[in-house]
């Protein structure tokens, strides 16, 4: 009898099961394919686009996989959490900034008028980000407009509105 059990457990123990993490080694490897990406000349903006898109979606996958709640807005922090775990390691590989200037009132050097830098990367991240978050409401509109969807509706919008902003940010900007 003792056998059998222990037989079942060894069989058990192969049977793959989900993984319901957030990888280190996803988020290190999105960070080698970005540097890449960024040395072969892609802009850090398209580069952040990707890693932000990524980031909310796994950002707003994990969480679901915790049933139990255990406080108030647990999915909500925890999508805060993994979103930024993501993006702050890979900050300091990707430091390209681009200033703007703001002139509203006054000389240049007061409060309003100055100089402002910004990590490109970081607003990149932020826009994919957003893009992906829109994406369902657009791909429910198309579905409302049409009727129905067309295969892997989903996926094709969120793509193809991700390509859309990284071309316009790689040649447009």
């Amino acid at each position: 009898m003792k056998k059998t059990i222990l037989a079942l457990f060894g069989v058990l123990a192969f049977i793959p099961g989900v993984a319901k993490a957030h990888c280190p080694l996803c988020t290190a490897g999105a960070g080698a394919l970005a540097i890449g990406a960024a040395y072969i000349g892609v802009s850090t903006y398209v580069v952040g686009i990707f890693i932000g898109a990524f980031a909310l979606a796994l950002a707003l996958w994990i969480p679901r996989t915790v049933k139990k709640k255990y406080i108030r807005y647990q999915d909500h922090i925890l999508a805060a959490i993994i979103y930024v775990t993501t993006i702050v390691p890979l900050l300091p590989l990707l430091q390209h900034f681009t200033s703007f200037n703001v002139y509203w009132f006054g000389e240049y050097g007061s409060f309003f008028n100055r100089t402002y830098m910004v990590n490109r990367f970081l607003i990149g991240s932020f826009i994919g980000a957003g893009v992906m978050y829109a994406a369902p409401y657009v791909s429910g509109h198309v579905t409302k407009l049409r009727k129905k969807n067309f295969p892997y509706q989903g996926m094709a919008i969120t793509f193809g509105l991700l390509l859309l902003i990284s071309l316009f940010f790689q040649f447009g900007l």
